[in-house]
């Protein structure tokens, strides 16, 4: 392969990830991701859809192009006549200071590694934390996580975000039909209880732009929560990579740092941001929904009487017992060393999975 230039070496390393590991993903959750990639790469906006044979060629290619790939080691930048190690994120800024632009790197679900680069619109600080607002992005991977926070800097990615709003308020679960209507009321989004298209296209920027801080403080909470830190969770995916373990831990972990005193439903709470919590009551789904199951009905009886402190009590009981399940967890990951992993896992099932009323897991799978 001849040399290639900075941004398409960030975007070479983006495509080994998705090589690697894009099997972390259920079929359907793949085909999602693959068609908010292709929008990307051809410029086409969250509401505009491309002709099926076009998406299906595309994915096609893709994932023959991703057989290729074979088992290619990440790929060094090269940054002003150096080859930096494309996990030396720091390092890699400093040299791009004065470009406007930003270069990210860490990971995600079961290790999956993650690149982009973007141009930055502006910086701020939350609760004394760095913050990048990042805009147009000149390179990505699939899962495109659109808020991270790595050596204690907080980068919320302004594209993948669009995305993602768009994309939950277009599939709006029966569950989360009555927080979701009450944060599009608030946006003017709904006419007749029914959600308006035109003024959902024309009012996407202004919402993304709203909600961004909500976002920015999980990330703070994340920062702030220390009780399920990064390498625990680490240890979990490293023995139990795409497992019960994994999944339930990362939620908790999730839980803990929105129901942090400064994380994101504090922040919610304080600012009396209406629409914000109807968008966080709406998008808690999965094992979320599960750990905090005093949400949905404090909502319900908030849109009644507007009493905040009904969301904070909710708040700080669900805080509360998420807090003995992560001591429990941290206890059993002690045991990952010492103890067979099935013993371990088994622990995990009785302390963790059968109180939260959880399936465990056929030992035989």
């Amino acid at each position: 392969m001849p040399d290639l230039t900075f941004t398409e070496t960030v975007q070479h390393n983006c495509h080994i990830s998705d090589a690697r590991d894009n099997g972390i993903y259920s079929i359907c959750t793949l085909v999602l991701k693959l068609r908010n990639l292709y929008k990307w790469e051809h410029g086409i906006e969250p509401w505009q859809e491309p002709e099926s044979a076009d998406l299906l060629d595309w994915i096609e290619a893709r994932e023959n192009f991703w057989q290729t790939l074979g088992q290619e080691s990440y790929r060094n930048l090269p940054v002003d006549g150096r080859a930096v190690d494309p996990w030396e994120t720091a390092a890699v800024n400093s040299r791009l200071a004065g470009s406007n632009l930003v270069y990210g790197s860490g990971y995600g679900r079961s290790l999956k590694a993650i690149f982009f680069l973007a141009e930055k619109i502006r910086e701020e600080s939350a609760e004394g934390c760095p913050v990048i607002i990042l805009g147009r992005e000149k390179a990505r991977e699939l899962s495109s996580p659109f808020a991270m926070l790595q050596d204690g800097i907080i980068s919320i990615r302004r594209e993948p975000l669009r995305f993602f709003f768009w994309d939950h308020i277009q599939d709006i679960r029966a569950s989360g039909r009555s927080p979701m209507h009450h944060a599009l009321h608030h946006y003017g989004l709904l006419t007749r209880g029914k959600l308006d298209q035109q003024s959902c296209r024309d009012r996407l920027d202004h919402i993304v732009d709203s909600e961004i801080p909500i976002f920015i403080y999980h990330e703070v909470g994340e920062r702030m929560q220390t009780i399920l830190d990064s390498d625990t969770l680490k240890k979990i995916i490293g023995r139990f990579p795409d497992s019960a373990i994994e999944f339930v831990g990362r939620s908790i972990k999730d839980i803990l740092a929105d129901t942090h005193p400064q994380g994101m439903l504090n922040f919610i709470i304080r600012e009396k941001r209406e629409a914000s919590l109807g968008f966080y009551a709406g998008f808690l789904d999965g094992l979320r929904k599960v750990l905090f199951p005093e949400l949905l009905a404090a909502f319900e009886q908030f849109t009644f009487d507007g009493d905040w402190q009904l969301i904070d009590q909710a708040r700080s009981r669900c805080r509360d017992r998420n807090l003995g399940f992560a001591e429990k967890i941290k206890e059993i990951v002690l045991l990952i060393d010492q103890e067979p992993l099935e013993l371990v896992q088994q622990r995990f099932n009785r302390d963790i999975l059968e109180p939260l009323g959880l399936d465990v897991p056929d030992a035989r799978n």
